[in-house]
């Protein structure tokens, strides 16, 4: 049987090798203004109605046979371009295309790339361009990366006040997050208001939260990947905006014309100010930074240098202060070995530092990751219906748990360094994508990971090797007493995994207009996030797999429908999914995350499940613009007890994860009334958080002492906002150099409360029980004045 299916995948690949003579038109696609390169270009051969887009870095390449063709580059927002192309040696062809005016350029453009994307085997995936997302609903002054994905569907918000995304049922340290590549471990901006990600900078993004390709890993829930923009080859310009909450500032030009280019932006907010003169000493506020430089060595190699640093401080009365961020840095090469064959290396640097001090009771806590990366990543045409995509990646971590140190007002705390930890995880992987007829196409992959937990660290020994022991009397879950230690040196290996991770993805296009897909697809994570959000002081450390925390595996399916109505002026993605995750971990009760050597000594393993229907309606084209998304899904997790005497968590039933939501819907409308005035509005309902709530009461030596029932029984109230933004662009002055925009926006337009939490206390007049809703935003106003020179 094997021999048959390696001579049967043999000759699949061999095949198109004894067909008729053939040549490869190649080259790269770019905005002919400032000649910045375009991903995701639709380019079609209308003889043979097929086609394919371009790479991360505007690069495509196309076999055919012998012959005349005609060539149809399309792109959202650029007036597409036609060519014929005489077909009878290798043929190098660079494309310029031109920003659209006119709406009925628009529709062009959106034709033929509806058709390769139908076609094409990829699904559970959301492409926005730069263009696309200037068009949406503006919230606080400006159009927000972050938020834009919220709207679609399996995708909803960690919580009210809370930083990061959660998708189809995962948690947000299941989320890989690249800007240029490099990793972002928190994507948020004050408590999920605004994102990392300045839009002025970033040229294209996509999100994936299935049928993942095999150069991702290391994440279970999806793949976020963003590139900023390279910058003006051409010309200098800047743009930015000044509001009320925030402003920002972006300056791009040319290195050397022509060849290249360099981007600057910057972005703060400062309404913590105003508080300071009314001598309240709360504050929160943020500040980012992002660089890119580019240049283009010769017509086969190209160099970029890019580079991001952000971060936030929230104060609470001089006696609480969080302070976090990301910093990364990022060198590649690209390299054209042939019109077939393109590569890329990267070199990159990532930080996450995470500090909190706590004056009251007199310490300060600094923590962090750091993760250092290198790539080389191959995109091989091998011919106009099969396309190899291969590599290696290797990434070094670098943990810092804590570091605790004393500060003026503490006493009898002594400086800490709790043991850094470090892990290496390396990877290879190989992808295809492969047309097997007129309708039927296919991706299929495979990476293989190995993750590393190097020594350096003196680590507890337990007895039966159990970290967390099980009290039979009190019917509850405690931490073990080690029983010793082991100490590994530098180069010892702690721990050490190895995972097959398959993908697979299937296309069956009943016409030009509809499609059905199906993926598969099995992802490891070697990372956690000990995160306790419900708690009064939430913490952010990220920890790797060992003995005892197991790496998280998962396997997910997926099945869509996906159709296109009125020449693509609307159109409908349906999917169904199930994904089921091995070595999910829990939190005992009373677990205390704070500064913890031993993280082992208070999780408990398990696993989860996640199933749901997702739906997608678009309107595509016209002065009204827009879409609906709707989500039904559960999702729910088991830790059972490890023996018969034990209980688990839930007495070893399922139970709902802090992440379920089983209903999230958004409507998203963009309205351009004229050349003056656009309108934009976003309105989302969730149902609430699950929590759990206390169902009873009782004393003890006079305390009285909560009880609770089952975990995450409960529910916050229903989540639900509505946004509105209004964008005046006031008509050009023919002599003016600059343009200008004015944006106004309300933020939860009718003020709903939404809950960030409830807690239960006991009234000191009445004695009698009441609960207290904490809401974050009320109706948050906003005015920014954008201009562009």
């Amino acid at each position: 049987m094997i021999k048959k299916i390696f001579i049967l995948v043999l000759f699949l690949f061999a095949a198109p090798f004894f067909a008729q003579e053939k040549f490869t038109i190649s080259g790269i696609i770019s905005d002919s203004a400032n000649k910045e390169t375009l991903i995701g270009v639709s380019v079609f051969v209308e003889e043979t109605k097929s086609g394919l887009v371009t790479n991360e870095y505007g690069f495509y390449s196309i076999t055919l046979p012998k012959g005349n063709y005609t060539i149809s580059v399309n792109y959202m927002g650029y007036q597409s371009v036609k060519e014929k192309i005489e077909l009878n040696r290798d043929v190098k062809k660079n494309f310029s295309l031109a920003v659209s005016s006119q709406q009925l350029d628009e529709v062009v453009v959106l034709d033929n790339k509806k058709r390769v994307d139908i076609r094409k085997p990829e699904m559970s995936v959301n492409k926005l361009t730069i263009q696309e997302i200037k068009e949406m609903p503006v919230i606080l002054g400006e159009v927000d990366i972050i938020k834009s994905i919220l709207t679609l569907p399996g995708v909803t918000n960690a919580g009210e006040g809370q930083s990061g995304f959660n998708v189809r049922g995962g948690g947000a340290d299941q989320n890989l997050v690249l800007l240029d590549e490099a990793t972002i471990y928190n994507s948020s901006h004050l408590f999920g208001l605004f994102s990392v990600f300045n839009p002025d900078a970033i040229k294209d993004l996509k999100l994936y939260k299935g049928g993942i390709p095999s150069r991702y890993g290391g994440r279970l829930s999806s793949i976020l990947d963003i590139y900023q923009k390279e910058g003006n080859k051409n010309e200098f310009h800047m743009n930015g905006g000044i509001g009320l909450i925030s402003s920002r500032m972006l300056a791009e030009g040319p290195i050397v014309k022509g060849r290249g280019s360099f981007v600057i932006a910057g972005r703060a907010s400062y309404a913590h100010l105003f508080l300071k003169l009314t001598d309240n000493p709360n504050s929160a506020y943020f500040y980012d930074l992002n660089t890119k430089l580019s240049y283009t060595l010769n017509e086969k190699n190209n160099i970029y240098l890019s580079g991001y640093f952000g971060r936030d401080v929230f104060q609470l009365n001089d006696t609480f202060v969080n302070t976090y961020g990301n910093a990364v840095l990022n060198f590649r090469w690209n390299h054209l070995f042939s019109d077939k064959l393109f590569s890329n290396l990267s070199v990159i640097y990532s930080d996450y530092y995470y500090g909190l001090l706590l004056d009251v009771i007199g310490f300060n806590w600094d923590s962090g990751i750091k993760n250092y990366n290198i790539k080389y990543d191959f995109k091989h045409y091998l011919t106009d219906k099969i396309k190899l995509t291969y590599g290696i990646q290797s990434h070094y971590y670098d943990f810092n748990p804590g570091k605790i140190e004393p500060t003026s007002a503490s006493s009898g705390i002594n400086r800490d360094q709790l043991d850094k930890k470090y892990a290496l995880e390396n990877a290879i992987y190989l992808d295809a994508e492969q047309q097997i007829s007129k309708k039927i196409a296919v991706s299929y992959g495979l990476r293989l990971s190995s993750f590393l937990r190097l020594g350096q660290q003196t680590l507890n020994v337990y007895e039966n090797n159990q970290p967390v022991i099980f009290n039979t009397a009190f019917q509850i879950y405690e931490s073990a007493d080690p029983t010793g230690t082991i100490s590994y040196g530098r180069n010892k290996t702690i721990a050490k995994f190895d995972n097959l991770e398959p993908r697979f993805a299937f296309s069956y296009a009943m016409d030009d207009d509809q499609s059905i897909k199906a993926s598969y697809n099995r992802m490891t994570q070697y990372l956690h996030l000990i995160s306790n959000t419900q708690s009064p002081t939430p913490l952010d450390v990220w920890a790797p797999s060992d003995q005892y925390l197991k790496p998280q595996l998962l396997d997910q399916v997926a099945l869509g429908y996906f159709r296109n109505f009125k020449d693509d002026a609307y159109s409908l993605e349906v999917e169904t999914f199930y994904k089921k995750i091995k070595n999910r971990v829990d939190y005992i009760d009373g677990a205390n995350l704070i500064a913890n050597e031993a993280i082992e000594r208070v999780v408990l393993k398990g696993r989860a499940r996640a199933y749901g229907l997702e739906v997608l309606f678009r309107k595509n084209e016209g002065r009204y613009k827009g879409w609906i998304s709707y989500t039904l899904s559960r999702t729910e997790q088991q830790v059972p007890g490890r023996t018969p005497e034990e209980t688990g968590i839930n007495n070893g039933k399922w139970y709902r994860t802090g992440f379920d939501k089983l209903h999230n819907l958004s409507v998203v409308g963009n309205y351009k009334l004229n050349e003056k005035w656009r309108f934009g509005a976003t309105f989302t309902l969730q149902t609430g958080q699950p929590v759990t709530y206390p169902n009873g009461q009782y004393e003890y030596e006079g305390i009285t002492v909560p009880s609770f029932n089952t975990r995450n029984e409960n529910n916050l109230p229903t989540y639900h906002h509505l946004d509105v933004s209004a964008t005046l662009t006031p008509r050009k002055n023919k002599g003016r150099k600059w343009q200008s925009e004015w944006v106004f926006g309300i933020y939860n337009l009718y003020g709903r409360q939404n809950a960030a939490s409830i807690t239960f206390r006991q009234n000191d007049e009445t004695a009698a029980n009441e609960a207290i809703r904490l809401s974050i935003f009320g109706i948050v106003p906003s005015a920014t004045y954008n201009i562009k020179f």
